[in-house]
């Protein structure tokens, strides 16, 4: 990070990460929905969620990101649950 101080506040990480993963959700609104449709959304989404992930690590203390599994947690809480009402096989 250019001179600016990782964050190592657990609440702070959680935001950020939930922050990114709507921007990816609201970005690829359609790859979503087809994904949870078809159970795939996750290797539909890698490189979008790859460079996502690495831009939380960037702008989050390691030890911070690796205790409070704030990233994926995001993923199940944006990503999945706010897709609860598209059709799938898995719920």
């Amino acid at each position: 990070m250019s001179g600016a101080e990782r964050i190592t506040d657990p609440a702070r990480a959680a935001r950020l990460a939930r922050a990114i993963v709507s921007d990816v959700m609201l970005y690829n609104a359609e790859a979503v929905s087809a994904g949870i449709a078809a159970d795939d959304v996750f290797e539909r989404l890698r490189p979008q969620l790859d460079e996502a992930r690495a831009w939380f690590a960037s702008r989050v203390d390691p030890d911070v990101a690796a205790k409070s599994n704030a990233f994926d947690r995001a993923l199940v809480d944006v990503l999945v649950y706010r897709s609860r009402n598209v059709p799938s096989r898995i719920w």
